[in-house]
């Protein structure tokens, strides 16, 4: 379009590198004049990618074409920036929030957008532990948010070595300081506020003294471990197995042991000052019984029991059911005797170990309590003294029947139930006798019996 004499406005054409422009007129063409086609700004990176929503922060953007450029754009808000080359610009980012794209506008046009993510700054809201040696080296776990993609974990002025866990959990060891001092946590999205850890002069813990020093296989039981600098334990461990801690001060600690095979195991405190002596715990299998000899005695007891099985060596206590025995003797891990309770009935019997109370094995662990037996008559209640005679016997708890006399002559007989015997008298002098029936429950009373010529 003509404007003047001394003024042409036309729409540029399309096309590429330097070309001449030239005007023709009826009185022929002019010279030219080099125009330059150029390529619009294209992004190809950010670094960092993201950063705090109140900005501030220095992003780097790389790409082509941008000399020249006359605006910066984070989403819709303008960023200051500076030209650092054709490749290269340098924006500090204007506050902001969510994901945006960046853009870079020169005067052949406006870039691509590349993304560009606002970063809410991590927050710590707890520390485990919140104390530990001036040493250091031992394990802190930091709570919070934001924690993902953190670049740096700071005691005071000390950088910690870390692993994130989570967008919530970090893991630090803490490096050597004292006093009291703020720990941060720093991401591209800027440094969180202070947690206060403390630095103490501790000693590692000792221990002393388990109580019990031995348990059962299955575990759950309490044991106490005694010592000193064992306050706040972090764990107790029997062999590589976690105890459940229940009680703890600085010179003890109660436990739940954990389970474990049958055999001696370390067990260690470690506390925030590192890791203690270990000391030996015995895992003891539970005891079995097999047999017993005799298994039937009387009902008052006081009778000596043997008793067989496996594990018994450590036996503490047996019971006929819910009745203790006495002068309990450990002969062998698979032998103990002991003097009988007073009970009735048919009961079973248990061995008590630091591994447990013996169940139901192989064989059989039932012991019967017999009453004393009782002769209320003979029939007859005389005979040849040459023997030979059949004589009913009757009574009650007659069942358990080992012998019979007549006299101090044993007499062989039968026993047809409770409460009767047939006995054959044996050969005897002539005159009264007196007749006893024996059990394992004891020996009757007598009854009279006469022999004849």
């Amino acid at each position: 379009m003509l404007v003047s004499n001394s003024q042409i406005t036309t729409t540029a054409p399309a096309g590429t590198g330097s070309v001449a422009v030239t005007v023709t007129s009826p009185l022929g063409t002019s010279n030219g004049v080099t125009y330059t086609y150029s390529a619009g700004p294209v992004i190809t990176g950010l670094n960092p990618v993201s950063g705090p929503t109140s900005g501030g922060n220095t992003v780097t953007i790389s790409g082509s074409g941008f000399t020249g450029a006359s605006s910066l754009h984070f989403g819709t808000a303008s960023a200051s920036f500076v030209v650092l080359s054709d490749s290269q610009v340098q924006a500090t980012a204007p506050a902001g929030s969510g994901t945006v794209l960046v853009t870079v506008t020169t005067s052949v046009g406006t870039s691509n957008g590349t993304t560009y993510t606002y970063s809410a700054a991590p927050v710590i809201t707890g520390l485990n532990p919140v104390s530990g040696p001036t040493s250091g080296g031992n394990t802190v776990t930091i709570s919070g948010s934001g924690f993902t993609a953190a670049t740096a974990v700071e005691f005071g002025t000390a950088s910690a070595v870390f692993t994130v866990v989570s967008d919530t959990q970090i893991t630090a060891t803490a490096p050597a300081g004292t006093g009291s001092v703020p720990v941060t946590v720093t991401t591209s999205a800027g440094t969180s506020s202070s947690v206060t850890y403390s630095y103490i002069n501790v000693t590692a813990p000792l221990i002393t003294g388990l109580s019990p020093n031995q348990g059962p296989t299955s575990g759950g039981n309490t044991v106490t471990i005694s010592g000193s600098g064992l306050s706040g334990a972090i764990s107790v461990l029997f062999g590589a197995h976690a105890a459940t801690i229940t009680g703890n001060t600085s010179t003890q600690i109660t436990v739940t042991a954990p389970a474990g095979a049958a055999q001696s195991v370390n067990v260690t405190v470690t506390t925030g000052a590192g890791t203690s002596n270990p000391l030996p715990y015995f895992y003891v299998a539970a005891p079995a019984i097999t047999g017993l000899s005799p298994n039937q005695g009387p009902t008052s007891g006081g009778n000596t029991v043997t008793i067989f099985g496996s594990g018994l060596a450590l036996t503490g206590a047996v019971h006929f059911a819910s009745a203790a025995a006495t002068s309990i003797t450990v002969n062998s891990d698979s032998q103990i005797t002991v003097t009988a309770p007073p009970n009735a009935g048919t009961v079973l019997v248990t061995a008590t170990t630091p591994g447990g109370t013996s169940t139901i094995g192989v064989g059989s662990a039932y012991y019967t309590y017999v009453a004393v037996p009782v002769i209320n008559s003979l029939s007859p209640a005389q005979g040849s003294a040459s023997g030979g005679d059949d004589v009913l016997i009757r009574g009650s708890n007659l069942t358990y029947t080992d012998a019979v006399f007549f006299g101090t002559t044993p007499a062989s007989f039968a026993a047809l139930s409770d409460t009767m015997v047939v006995a054959t008298s044996p050969a005897g002098p002539v005159g009264p006798v007196t007749v006893t029936v024996h059990s394992p429950g004891g020996t009757s009373n007598g009854a009279a019996f006469q022999y004849q010529p």
